[in-house]
């Protein structure tokens, strides 16, 4: 029998999941490596920052989705990937050495700081749930201190929230802030006052979801302006120290608390064995077949590839569908291995959406704009569909129905984690 190839897949997002679901596992030998061992749904990470949603309801075990059909025959490991070899054709983990023959980083994006990395000791960021969780112990800590302190300007610092960025998180997030403030304050924070929570948003631009019709941007802006969130547009973030964060016009906002979901970047890698460098937004330039220019045998798919087309002549967005939809085609391609002709990818824009608040959301689907209510439960509908399995399908609607009859979730637990004993033990490099 002729010798099954061997593809590694890094990163079990979007694009990593569905490309395992449709590659032929009895023609390839399919390994995914991840640094966690289990797949989330970044649209939600922002309710799990918030207490809306537990963890469990939007992660799923990479194991688990590996016994179902369309998985099945995948092998998962753990690891972190630190260097890829592409002259040897190998990846490298803390753990291990994994050879391959055909490679496909799907590993997404990470927060960028544009070039101020110190900030990434200050400022609380939502690009996995584990950071979502750390942003949710943050605030809950910070109400639980602000209501036992008679001192008002430590009052003041504690109760000051800044987001930065008026994309989709950015919105999302300043807006569950802002219900919080709104609804739960006077309901279980009976020592606070609404008025000394202080809640901002930063956006270099002249609107907010720059990507969306200016409708959606002037929708979103209003209903901002409704949860009482102080928006700020066409400002951008020079310092942020002290807890103070200082403006490009000299102006300062108290800021104990600062959420950046401003701008994004690939993840890095160290690439040996090529002198082929990364391209804008440090992704990997890749063609319309999704194969990385300049590398044989490596393919990159979602946000950490760079792919133009007549329609996108500046790459394609980073959005999950692009994702979903290019690792469907490069398994379709891989599948074919060129007995078939595969027209290149052309990305089918389906929309975008954002959720500001309770029956507050905007909607561009294609030539038709929704916003208000009819927004927000056709989001409701689109991300519920989305999460994988059954089981967690059910647990979200549940929550989403309770808090919205309710006003009150009992996710807002406040738990600290404990440290781990020293793992020097384990041969961790």
């Amino acid at each position: 029998m002729e010798r099954k190839q061997k593809i590694v897949v890094i990163g079990g997002g979007f694009a990593g999941l569905n490309f395992l679901k449709k590659i032929d596992k009895n023609r390839f030998d399919v390994l995914l490596v991840d640094k966690n061992n289990y797949h989330s749904f970044p649209p939600l990470f922002y309710q799990i920052a918030s207490g809306g949603l537990d963890p469990a309801s939007i992660s799923f075990p990479f194991r688990r989705e590996m016994r179902k059909k369309p998985v099945r025959g995948t092998r998962f490991h753990l690891g972190k990937v630190k260097t890829i070899d592409v002259e040897a054709k190998t990846v490298q983990t803390q753990f291990e050495t994994i050879p391959y023959d055909k490679l496909v980083i799907a590993a997404g994006t990470t927060n960028n700081f544009f070039g101020n990395s110190e900030l990434i000791k200050y400022v609380y960021t939502l690009k996995s749930a584990a950071e979502a969780i750390r942003c949710r112990d943050e605030v809950l800590d910070r109400l639980e201190r602000a209501s036992l302190t008679k001192d008002k300007e430590l009052r003041r610092r504690l109760l000051s929230f800044v987001v930065i960025g008026g994309g989709p998180t950015g919105v999302e997030v300043a807006g569950a802030l802002g219900e919080m403030k709104r609804d739960i304050i006077t309901r279980e924070y009976p020592d606070l006052e609404v008025d000394e929570v202080n809640i901002t948003l930063l956006e270099g631009s002249d609107r907010l979801l720059g990507a969306m019709t200016r409708e959606s941007s002037d929708d979103a802006l209003r209903y901002l302006d409704r949860l009482m969130v102080d928006v700020k547009l066409g400002h951008l973030m020079k310092e942020y120290s002290d807890n103070v964060v200082t403006l490009e016009d000299g102006t300062r906002l108290e800021a104990g608390m600062v959420i950046w979901t401003a701008g994004i970047t690939g993840t890095g890698f160290q690439i040996e064995g090529t002198d082929v460098k990364s391209g804008p937004g440090n992704r990997f330039v890749v063609d319309r077949n999704s194969a990385v220019v300049g590398i044989p045998d490596v393919y990159a798919l979602g946000d950490i590839a760079f792919m133009t087309s007549p329609d996108f002549p500046k790459g394609m967005p980073q959005l999950a569908q692009v994702a979903i939809q290019q690792a469907r085609h490069l398994a379709e391609v891989l599948n074919a291995d060129g007995k078939k002709e595969i027209k290149p990818f052309e990305y089918n824009d389906k929309g975008s959406m954002a959720t500001v608040g309770r029956n507050l959301a905007v909607a561009d689907l294609y030539k038709i704009h929704l916003s208000g209510r009819p927004a927000w439960f056709t989001w409701m509908f689109i991300h519920l569909i989305s999460i994988l399995g059954m089981r967690n399908k059910v647990t979200v609607l549940i929550n989403w129905i309770w808090a919205y009859f309710t006003y009150s979730t009992s996710l807002r637990l406040l738990i600290h984690t404990t440290r781990y004993p020293l793992r020097s033990r384990w041969g961790e490099r």
